[in-house]
């Protein structure tokens, strides 16, 4: 028995030698797919084996359909390194406005991680035994507050800020944003007691040095003002569910909690505003006094990101959103050149006029098709009516309330939509559109002019071969819709 083990010893060491000649002999093939390999010296490792260095560590991330991707981060790597990894690997279609988010479903708690934040000293304050999560998902409303100059409403700003001194509200606020700091912001939010359902209303102060509330009606005395909460240490939190969970008055509610302690609900100061505008600006001026001068570093570093690929040039048909926030009315028709159309009027009348010239395009486009063979033509109805599927913005057969969902979550922005099929009305479809932190649903129906079918969202005004053709034309036109299309609801499997 011992000689049969020394021959098959002596085999294995003759096989193990060839081989290694035959792999040294070939040569090395190059990796025909480099860009789903991780960079090198990247603070993020995406492989299902451990790295060869022992200090990183094993995190997971789920995306927006439940589904989670493994990734191996070091002790340094920041939410906007991690959100740079997953762009690169879940193939997104553009690398602007990702976000890693905290959630916490249990308790119904949702945070958007800051830029420059350490993954894992997040993940150091989580208890081990909830359900807490990392979630990757788009958020375009991050740095709202730095593109608005109207984001604070007048009524909530201090009467101890500057404003009396010869300076507007809205100059004042752009000022202390470029600085990287927020104006005093004051108002009435309904609190939650401790220990019990009920809910009261009170006036709070948020200032530099901390909350305060006021125990006697608005009054800003000293003697009047109860202390609550230090911003540097603390988080803010959005909550979902709050009516079912705390019994809120309203679905506008946030909460605030120290940012070292595991989340636990008698460390949790609930509270809510009467509207979403109200809960935004409380939520926004704890981020900019705890973060201050940093929040205007993370803005300008995401501005410098490569560009967005949701759209090309216009020689391409599609409109990028950096390409849409510098377009104007321009009349062609003179011989000198073109000229920028000052009067609103006559700018809203070149767009009726733009609407029809795109009808007689479209038309053209289908008498083209009409030379081809039937195959082809049979080829190109389908791509057709197929088209909308593959883009981004579709998002099938759900529902009016999971569609306002998808909104709400990725932001609530301005010109932020998707496209859904209708659940009332066989073969039309329903664009979603938020426009002042409201969704608003516009229904496209089908419809025949000449024998042939288009869809239209104005009672056959303007008319539109395909879904795609709809969604381009109002990226640059608003034609029926209170603002442009600009930024599409996008869900990425991980």
């Amino acid at each position: 028995i011992s000689l049969d083990l020394s021959l098959a010893n002596v085999g294995y060491v003759v096989i193990s030698k060839t081989l290694e000649t035959f792999s040294s002999s070939v040569p090395s093939i190059p990796n025909p797919f480099p860009e789903l390999c991780s960079p090198s010296k990247s603070p993020v490792l995406i492989s299902s084996l451990p790295p060869p260095s022992s200090d990183k560590h094993l995190i997971k991330v789920y995306g927006e359909d439940s589904h989670s991707r493994s990734v191996w981060v070091s002790p340094e790597a920041t939410a906007r390194e991690v959100c740079h990894m997953l762009v690169q690997t879940a193939h997104c279609s553009d690398q602007e406005n990702w976000a890693l988010l905290e959630l916490h479903p249990t308790l119904g708690l949702e945070r958007c991680l800051e830029d420059h934040e350490i993954v894992l000293e997040v993940r150091a304050t989580w208890s081990l035994k909830g359900d807490t999560r990392l979630v990757f998902r788009k958020n375009y409303a991050k740095y709202e507050f730095f593109r608005k100059p109207l984001f604070f409403p007048e009524s909530m700003i201090s009467d101890s800020a500057d404003v009396n001194k010869g300076m507007k509200s809205s100059e004042l606020i752009q000022n202390l944003l470029k600085s990287g700091t927020c104006p005093e912001i004051q108002g009435l939010l309904h609190v939650k007691e401790p220990s019990r359902k009920a809910w009261k209303k009170v006036y709070f102060f948020l200032r530099r040095s901390g909350l305060y509330c006021s125990t006697k009606g608005s009054s800003k005395e000293p003697r009047h003002l109860q202390y609550v909460a230090d911003l540097e240490d603390l988080n803010v939190y959005t909550v979902v569910n709050s009516r079912k969970l705390y019994g809120a008055p309203a679905d506008f509610t946030f909460c605030i909690k120290p940012s070292k302690n595991p989340v636990r609900t008698q460390d949790l100061k609930i509270l809510c505003a009467e509207n979403e505008q109200t809960r935004t600006c409380w939520t926004s001026a704890f981020r900019l006094f705890k973060h201050g001068k940093q929040l205007q570093c993370n803005y300008q570093l995401s501005k410098s990101a490569p560009q967005s690929l949701e759209g090309t040039n216009l020689t391409d048909g599609k409109v990028s959103s950096s390409d849409m926030a510098s377009l104007v009315a321009m009349d062609f028709s003179g011989k000198a050149g073109g000229r920028v159309i000052q009067n609103p009027m006559e700018a809203q009348n070149a767009e009726r006029e733009e609407g029809q010239a795109w009808r007689v395009r479209i038309e053209d486009k289908y008498h083209s098709v009409c030379f081809l063979t039937c195959s082809q033509s049979c080829l190109f109805l389908y791509a057709s009516v197929a088209i909308h599927k593959t883009q981004p913005w579709f998002h099938g057969g759900v529902s009016r309330k999971e569609a306002q969902r998808l909104i709400e979550k990725q932001g609530l922005v301005d010109g932020m939509f998707l496209i859904r099929e209708s659940q009332q009305h066989a073969q039309c479809f329903v664009l979603s559109l938020c426009y002042q932190l409201k969704t608003k649903h516009y229904l496209v129906i089908p419809c025949e002019d000449g024998g042939r079918k288009y869809y239209t969202m104005d009672d056959g005004l303007t008319l539109f071969i395909d879904l795609l053709q709809l969604v381009e034309f109002h990226q640059i036109n608003k034609g029926i819709l209170p603002v442009c299309l600009k930024h599409p609801c996008v869900c990425v499997a991980l």
